[in-house]
């Protein structure tokens, strides 16, 4: 760990920053002393961070026998319970030691034969609230009782350990970060709970076929409420059931690593589920034990409990779970849900960052920040190459910076501005109100040298309440003029611009690049999870593959399209490149010529005008040829454009090329044949 230099590098980089230097130098450190003060306690933050080793039930080798440790300073009593013995609450007490910490140890001699892989057990706490039954906190395999709905641990001790066959890969080795975001569950066609050995076997060849060198699976932590999506968590360590085994899932993660694809876990430590039957809300008996107390530990627009960050126990609880997953699952990063909530008491609610005071001055969770820079610390410490993304729709300066410089040591921030405009134009614009000049800004204006997620949509966009891209742009059409045969204005609009909006943001907007499930073929409706609202239906929670498997519909057509996009971003490392130069802006015309690591983009948004003999200036004279051109006929264009055709420069180093309405093509310089 670097100490400070003379000044840290955010600040020598950025004048405007200057006023607030002081603060700057502060969350540094806060984090240094956090630091060290683990270190010379722990040794290494690893070794703080490994308390699922111990925390939990585990079967002690040396001993002979079962030991259980939780800790629970409010409680008065507690027990283990479990069918090993009748769910007997005064069979199994547990003693109380230093710091709240309680244990129970149960011999072979006692248990031998009853608490076996796969029994169930949970905890009995009594407390000044009464006695209740809980979940162990540390539990690392929760299901779900479909009579009773109940949830209990269970243990999870199988005689043959899952034998991984990753140890070739390397995460560091993925280059252009192409990122599939996907929901095991609803991956499947049919109308039911997808599981992960579906999703392996089923849809990693077909992602990996795109061109994704990266998947991003949501909802892997245990939930109660399926239709939260994953984000209301109650058990932290537990994969969820609903979708498989951990053995289940560690096929997943190898399976994609035996693809050469990274897998990253959108990992939630914003907030918690406030069940107390099933989460930690409560836990011994009191408001304040993971959370902050009173209003401040509840988030009223989620519904859901706020962790207390500047607890110890808190600290090494949810450092614990990133180490967890990297070591016993072998994630490769993680995409922190929540970013912005945990930083600010408001949680960004009702609030527009206008000023930099709003980052520094005004209701900052400085705990918090701490605790994301030492989950950045211990991540890249586990596993080199790991990739850390925040979902911060702030922009807190130095989110996507190295500690040492002054940041919070994120590798990657989302670009959570680039859809909702996309969605703000589509909504509210006519075409002919486009305004290029605005388009540009929005998709290039980042911070220097953070490096951003570039989306047109992510699951944000799919679910029920709002559209998909191609829904807003096609909307009720997609039912009835998908055919190939079918002759509709409106759908021929939808896939040009579904194309060029994709393109455009893949290109301008980031130096990684995302896509949800479905999205690159123009998935038709939103996502709605099986609820009371639907009689619980899953009509709406799967994806339809076989529309893009038709050959007679024109989701084809999009889908191809994707997949030369992700072929052009990775064959020519357009992501990890400098920014595009913008080479000309046409507003009357709505054309943007731009380049990027040496390809020419150019995309022409009129709804009308196709201009024969279209000039614009490039930096390197000579021949160019079509590298992509969303008008072929393969993507469902009209072909007005000659493929084969070399583009040569003419005076004053301009191309002249045939730019047709609603196109984007990209051209590359080659060699002029003799």
């Amino acid at each position: 760990m670097e100490f400070l230099p003379e000044k840290l590098a955010l600040v020598r980089e950025d004048p405007w920053l200057e006023p607030y230097n002081s603060f700057i130098e502060d969350r540094y450190f806060r984090f240094i002393h956090k630091f060290y003060e683990i270190k010379e306690q722990w040794a290494s933050v690893e070794n703080f961070a490994s308390a699922y080793t111990w925390m939990g039930l585990h079967y002690d080798e040396a001993a002979q026998g079962w030991r259980y440790q939780e800790w629970a300073p409010g409680a008065h009593g507690m027990s283990l319970i479990g069918d090993f013995n009748g769910w007997d609450r005064a069979r199994h007490p547990m003693i109380q030691k230093e710091g709240g910490m309680w244990e129970v140890f149960l011999p072979d001699a006692e248990v031998a034969g009853k608490l076996v892989h796969g029994s169930l057990y949970k905890v009995h706490v009594e407390s000044a609230e009464g006695g209740m039954d809980r979940v162990p906190a540390y539990a690392t395999r929760v299901i779900q009782n479909k009579e009773t709905l109940d949830f209990a641990a269970q243990v999870w001790h199988p005689t043959e350990k899952f034998v991984w066959s990753d140890s070739d890969f390397k995460a560091s080795s993925v280059g252009n970060l192409i990122i599939y975001e996907a929901h095991t569950g609803m991956a499947t066609e049919e109308e039911k709970v997808g599981s992960f050995r579906e999703f392996a076997d089923g849809r990693l060849e077909y992602i990996h076929g795109l061109g994704y060198n990266s998947i991003q699976l949501m909802a892997v932590q245990e939930h109660p409420y399926y239709g939260s999506f994953g984000y209301h968590v109650s058990s932290f360590f537990a994969p969820s059931s609903r979708f498989g085994t951990p053995e289940d899932l560690k096929y997943l993660v190898n399976k994609a690593h035996s693809l050469g694809m990274l897998v990253i876990m959108d990992i939630v430590h914003s907030h918690a589920v406030k069940n107390m039957a099933e989460g930690l809300n409560h836990f011994d008996g009191t408001d304040g034990q993971y959370f902050h107390e009173g209003g401040r530990g509840y988030h009223s627009s989620w519904d859901s409990r706020l962790f207390n960050y500047g607890k110890e126990e808190v600290l090494q609880f949810l450092l614990s779970n990133v180490a967890y997953w990297i070591k016993e699952f072998h994630f490769d990063g993680f995409r922190f849900d929540g970013v912005t909530s945990m930083m600010y008491f408001h949680h960004g609610d009702f609030t527009t960052f206008d000023h930099y005071d709003k980052f520094f001055k005004d209701g900052v969770e400085w705990d918090a920040i701490t605790y994301l820079q030492l989950a950045n610390e211990l991540a890249h410490d586990l596993k080199t190459g790991v990739v850390t993304i925040a979902e911060d729709m702030s922009g807190m300066p130095g989110i996507g910076r190295k500690i040492s410089e002054g940041g919070l040591g994120f590798d990657y921030r989302l670009g959570m501005g680039l859809p909702d405009y996309w969605i703000k134009v589509l909504k509210h614009k006519s075409d002919e109100q486009w305004d290029i000049y605005e388009m540009w800004h929005v998709m290039t204006n980042r911070r220097y040298r953070e490096k951003t997620i570039a989306y047109a949509e992510s699951h944000d966009q799919a679910l029920v309440g709002d559209k998909t891209l191609a829904f807003w742009l096609m909307d009720q059409e997609m039912y009835w003029n998908m055919h190939i045969n079918h002759q509709s204005t409106v759908i021929d609009r939808g896939i040009a611009l579904h194309k060029m909006i994709r393109l455009f943001t893949g290109v301008l907007g980031g130096e990684g690049y995302l896509n949800f499930i479905g999205n690159e073929f123009g998935h038709p409706e939103w996502v709605d999870f099986p609820r009371e609202g639907n009689g619980w239906s899953y009509k709406y929670c799967r994806r339809q593959w076989s529309l893009v498997e038709n050959e007679e519909l024109r989701y084809q057509f999009l889908h191809a399209f994707d997949k030369a996009m992700i072929s052009v971003l990775k064959g020519h490392n357009i992501l990890p490149a400098y920014p595009a130069k913008q080479l000309h802006m046409d507003g009357e015309n709505k054309v943007v010529v731009a380049e990027r690591n040496n390809l020419i983009f150019v995309f022409n948004f009129h709804p009308e005008r196709s201009i024969p003999d279209y000039q614009f200036w490039v930096p390197r004279p000579g021949a160019y040829e079509l590298l992509l051109n969303s008008d072929d006929g393969s993507f469902g264009g009209f072909n007005r454009i000659d493929q084969n055709q070399l583009f040569h420069t003419q005076d004053e180093d301009k191309l002249s090329i045939y730019l047709t309405n609603r196109t984007a093509v990209v051209l590359k310089k080659v060699d002029a044949p003799e």
